[in-house]
């Protein structure tokens, strides 16, 4: 009995190939060409003992593996009305996967496989007799998945931070020859006229977007770039799920923030974010705003900034010349997170901030002026070269400039005392003469401001002097008292004099 019931079950290597082909049959199983294009992938899963199915368990690749696949016919040899059958075939036939880190491995069915994607790819492209049906459209999603989506191995390399001084060369996948079609493929589909979106949203949902999502984390550098056009486009055409897109991404941007610090794919997400916003209608909605200051901006924290710090740049800016208002805003996140040990950063810091400067306007900057440029004196200041000149040399911006010239009042009395340290000695030409050319410049916009600043910093000096003095004869006095009393043997004082000159930064 028991054995009669289980007879009577769907055997289950045929669950993905036949649960598509009777919709679309329907009542053709008469017609010669189209049933025997449509029944090569049954006629090879159900070959018997010597062609046996072998199934993986694993979630990489949730298929079956056969060998032996035979090529189906061309789209030429079968009327139009039978075309979407024979799509559909094709595309069970390409579920099939194989082991591409062995090239000498089943060749033969590789080719053929290759040689179908490309007839499908072709077949997308020219624009198909009719709609693509809900048949269709779930076989492509079926084959893209088995193919493109996979689970990548743990990141191994020692240098996990992957820095902007990261000189391994990228790994490139031994499958790409094939996954390139199949995701040329997918681009074609998407972008095709004869999907329609309201039909294919059932299909392109949110768990596939996510496990596209997903994928952004590959090495292989060709393959996030694929992503990217693919991902732009199914946000451009699927307009249902766009706030989920926006949400998705965002959360990767966090876990790469605030646990992982590593993530491949930051770069290609935030150009995809970076035509998105340009899109942004007018007034900002809060949750634009708030993606701003709670991704954009902490996303200057990690020490990878370097490998997508152009498309950052680029998304911030876009943010600003949509609404100026924000500039403050951006100005403030960056203090925040200003770098102090890496100077590397500290530069780009300086340059993304004069980018920001030039599209701020007087009463935003008047906002920021005492925590911005006591940050710059600190940078002028620095014994790292590069810093010191890159923050000099906003004075040769003349809109930054101009901003300066019109808060003079607030900015001299902050900046003289860095520059007047500057001029006492760095030990840079370089800086040395850059400072002493904006400290004309400065004498020359206000002598007046100039001449009280530069009377304030003697004075300050001198107190400074004083109280150092009064602080080292504070520690003579302990020490000729220390002297006086008699110590152990075994506990013995050891007076450290500290250092008289403060730190400014």
């Amino acid at each position: 009995m028991l054995k009669q019931i289980l007879s009577k079950l769907p055997r289950k290597s045929f669950k993905g190939g036949d649960a598509i082909d009777p919709v679309l049959n329907g009542n053709n199983s008469s017609n010669g060409p189209s049933n025997g294009a449509m029944n090569v992938q049954g006629a090879g899963l159900a070959s018997g003992k010597s062609n046996a199915v072998k199934r993986t368990s694993s979630a990489v690749f949730p298929t079956s593996v056969v060998s032996g696949i035979e090529p189906l016919l061309s789209f030429k040899d079968v009327p139009n009305s039978e075309k979407m059958n024979l799509f559909v075939s094709k595309l069970n036939l390409c579920c099939m996967t194989f082991d591409f880190s062995d090239p000498s491995k089943d060749t033969s069915e590789k080719d053929v496989k290759r040689k179908t994607l490309i007839e499908l790819v072709d077949f997308v492209a020219c624009g198909p007799p009719m709609k693509f049906p809900e048949p269709a459209i779930f076989a492509m999603c079926r084959m893209c998945s088995i193919n493109l989506f996979r689970i990548f191995p743990p990141h191994y390399r020692s240098n996990v931070g992957g820095g902007e001084n990261d000189d391994d060369e990228p790994m490139f996948d031994s499958a790409w020859s094939h996954l390139q079609v199949v995701y040329e493929f997918l681009l074609k589909f998407i972008t095709s006229s004869s999907l329609e979106a309201k039909v294919a949203k059932k299909y392109i949902d949110h768990s596939f977007i996510l496990k596209l999502l997903d994928l952004f984390d590959s090495e292989d550098p060709r393959e996030r770039e694929c992503l990217k056009t693919i991902l732009h486009r199914i946000y451009g055409k699927f307009m249902v799920h766009r706030p989920f897109i926006r949400k998705s991404m965002s959360n990767i941007f966090y876990r790469f923030v605030f646990e992982t610090d590593r993530h491949n794919g930051v770069a290609e997400l935030l150009e995809i974010f970076g035509s998105v916003i340009s899109g942004f209608a007018l007034p900002l909605k809060e949750e634009h705003k708030m993606f701003l200051w709670r991704t954009l901006i902490p996303l200057h924290k990690p020490k990878s900034l370097g490998v997508y710090f152009q498309q950052l740049s680029y998304c911030v800016m876009q943010f600003i010349e949509k609404e100026p208002k924000l500039a403050s805003t951006v100005i403030r996140g960056l203090l925040k997170y200003w770098p102090i040990t890496n100077s590397q950063k500290e530069v780009m810091f300086l340059g993304e901030l004069e980018e920001i400067l030039e599209a701020t306007n007087m009463s935003e900057f008047q906002k920021v002026v005492d925590p911005l440029f006591w940050r710059i004196g600190c940078c002028i200041n620095s014994y790292h070269f590069q810093v010191a000149e890159r923050a000099l040399f906003l004075w040769n911006n003349d809109q930054i400039l101009n901003l300066i010239r019109h808060n003079r009042q607030m900015i001299l009395p902050i900046i003289f005392p860095a520059l007047e340290r500057n001029a006492e000695g760095h030990w840079n030409q370089s800086v040395l003469n850059l400072t002493l050319n904006i400290t004309k410049l400065l004498h020359e916009m206000d002598d007046d401001l100039f001449q009280a600043c530069q009377a304030q910093f003697r004075e300050d000096q001198a107190n400074l002097s004083s109280v150092a003095e009064k602080r080292n004869a504070t520690w003579e006095r302990l020490e000729n008292a220390a002297r006086l009393q008699p110590t152990a043997a075994e506990n013995v004082a050891v007076l450290v004099t500290p250092n008289a000159m403060p730190v400014p930064c």
